[in-house]
């Protein structure tokens, strides 16, 4: 199967493709279908000016659940700084802010520079987990419903250039049955305080965990580009579709830049075809970026505005039971990971990104998944400069309450009461924005629509066949896939030849067959045995693991010590080279984690490699070995 097709493939669709408008009033907001899709990143360009907005910003608690009915604009009480980006959970000592449920506020004062009165100026939040509103003096400027995606409003009407204002963002952490991931709240007897429960094994940390910047545009500028790549013979062609604002009377420039800086291609035109003459290809761990410049070009010659994209000459496919790269097998080695630190919770933080890569490059580790969530573009952009392979997925962990590890229940999960159309209108529109966000990114090779849902019960193909065709519509250049659940084998799922990878996430040895090894190979080769026969196609072991904790050491080899850890990776490993449909392995996780409190998780999930502040337990000099040493290119 290839996936590599025109750019009309790769529009956006729009709501009639994908069924009969729900309104959704999550909580008393807006409704996700409502929200207009991200535009691009915010630029400082020759036409652009940026300001960021991170630092101490005034917080406080809301004082109640419903404390945003009305435009909340007053002054906040003096005392609190909370820094962004950061999750606020884990700054302040303090179990009341720790443990909130509800609204929380940030506020600062900003200016708008006195030299934009020409311009056009907009405030966006790169996330708030998980519903924002952002609030301009007494104006509530922007909202949006998905915690890990950006948003942003257009200020130019509300406040004047060299005014001063004052920026309020309200932040509401509540998950309900019908958000992207979702929850559940309770309302405790004794206490009455709202009790917010999940399933998802990470912690709902909460906040402005990403930037918050003010930003200038000409009043004629460029709104978005997408572009698709594909090889020629020795050349690249970069198909692009470029749109503009309202009322914008200029040409469209193309030019191409290598990273020297130097045009090497060029076209006009708002959408159209530019060739790259024996092209430099982006590869996995030898990354290769180009400049795609667009720019308004008025009657006169003059530059009115200009954006520029990295681009990376690559083409990704499915063949039988390869993934192919530049027409070459990958064998996705690495992990799954989360945006996940002391203190900072999931606050973006550079050190750590670039320290991470650097963990990966020296572990041999050449992808990740964006477990369970879209990271940071950040990210994204660090993973094109660096060769790094991603496939990105969205917030929808959780929809399985059949799973959980203190043991089953008989709940259903595709019902009206629990998931339903609703969640999946939010699915839907948690996707169009992934796609908006990182289409243009040559690390991203594949999009994961959902981590271990209930795809075995009843339902679970009239939730996802939508999901599905919405995913196709929105990029048909890239594969498709979910991560299977343990209890959805071959034989029970419902819903994965739907899909054109096969990713399950398995721990025989850990949740069954615990500590046995040899029992656990055995069913691990059985579980691999089955999907190979049911589909020719790539399988990618996208979860496999177990609880270590760190300087545990045990010459028997027992759970939780280091010793076992290695050993069942090893086990695992022997198993993947045994199949010809294996295409790679993501071990779980990268680092501890933290998750919420419960007897079945001190501090958090251990099953790391490194410990949550990047120490290397055993197994990570154990996956060095292998991976710097793998060749799985034939």
């Amino acid at each position: 199967m290839k996936f590599l097709t025109g750019l009309s493939l790769l529009a956006l669709a729009s709501p009639s493709l994908c069924g009969p408008a729900v309104k959704l009033r999550p909580r008393d907001g807006l409704a996700p279908a409502e929200q207009p899709l991200i535009k691009l990143k915010p630029q400082r360009t020759d036409t652009r000016e940026l300001v960021n907005l991170d630092g101490l910003w005034k917080f406080s608690l809301a004082s109640g659940p419903n404390d945003t009915a009305q435009p909340w604009t007053a002054p906040l009480p003096k005392g609190l700084e909370c820094p962004v980006p950061a999750s606020y959970n884990d700054i302040f000592v303090n179990p009341e802010i720790h443990n909130h449920v509800g609204w929380v506020y940030y506020q600062r004062d900003v200016i708008v520079p006195k030299g934009w009165s020409q311009e056009t100026y907009l405030l966006r939040a790169e996330s708030a987990t998980h519903h924002g509103r952002i609030y301009v003096n007494d104006h509530l400027v922007a909202e949006h419903v998905g915690g890990y995606t950006p948003f942003e409003a257009d200020i130019t009407n509300v406040v004047a250039p060299g005014e001063n204002f004052r920026l309020t963002i309200a932040v509401n952490n509540e998950l309900t049955h019908e958000t992207i991931p979702p929850g559940k709240i309770t309302i405790g007897e004794a206490t009455g305080k709202r009790i917010q429960t999940y399933q998802h094994d990470f912690y709902n940390y909460a906040g402005l965990a990403r930037s918050i910047w003010l930003y200038s545009v000409p009043r004629q500028h460029i709104q978005d580009i997408t572009v698709v790549t594909d090889v020629q013979g020795k050349n690249g062609i970069i198909h692009y579709d470029v749109k503009v604002s309202n009322h914008t009377s200029g040409q469209i420039q193309i030019t191409v830049l290598n990273e020297d800086g130097v045009a090497v291609s060029d076209a006009r035109g708002a959408n159209g075809t530019v060739t790259i003459s024996s092209a430099k290809l982006w590869q996995p761990g030898a990354a290769y970026l180009y400049q795609f410049q667009a720019s308004i070009v008025d009657s006169n010659g003059k530059v009115v505005d200009t954006y520029r994209v990295a681009t990376g000459v690559r083409t990704v496919k499915v063949s039988g039971k390869k993934f192919l790269i530049n027409d070459k097998p990958f064998y996705f080695t690495g992990f799954g990971k989360h945006e996940d630190t002391t203190i900072r919770g999931k606050g973006h933080d550079q050190a750590y990104m670039v320290h991470d890569f650097q963990l990966m490059h020296w572990l041999g580790a050449n992808s990740f998944r964006t477990s369970h969530y879209p990271y940071a573009e950040e990210v994204m952009e660090f993973a094109d400069r660096n060769g790094i392979v991603v496939i990105d997925e969205t917030p929808a962990v959780g929809l399985n309450l059949g799973l959980s590890i203190s043991g089953g229940t008989t709940v259903r999960t595709w019902s009206q009461e629990n998931i339903n159309n609703n969640t999946r209108e939010a699915h839907k529109q948690a996707l169009r924005e992934l796609v908006a966000r990182d289409k243009n990114h040559a690390s991203v090779v594949m999009w994961s629509i959902a981590n271990e849902p209930a795809s075995h019960e009843e339902g679970a193909r009239e939730y996802f066949e939508p999901l599905t065709k919405l995913a196709r519509e929105l990029d048909s250049t890239r594969p498709i896939t979910f991560a299977n659940v343990g209890g959805a084998t071959s034989q029970l799922d419902k819903i994965a030849d739907l899909f054109d990878v096969t990713c399950i996430n398995r721990y025989f040895g850990w949740y069954s067959q615990t500590g046995d090894l040899a029992e656990a190979e055995v069913a691990l080769e059985k579980e691999l045995r089955g999907w190979q026969d049911k589909f020719d196609r790539p399988i990618i072991m996208t979860e496999y693991g177990a609880d270590t904790l760190a300087g545990q050491h045990s010459v028997l080899g027992l759970p939780w010590s280091e010793e076992f850890q290695t050993q069942m990776l090893d086990m695992y490993h022997r198993v993947f080279d045994r199949f010809e449909a294996m295409a790679g392995e993501h071990v779980w996780n990268f680092a501890d984690f933290q998750t919420s409190v419960g007897i079945y998780r001190v501090d958090g999930n251990k099953k790391g490699v490194f410990t949550r502040d990047r120490k290397p337990k055993a197994a990570a000099h154990s996956l060095r070995a292998r991976w710097t040493n793998l060749n799985k290119s034939s």
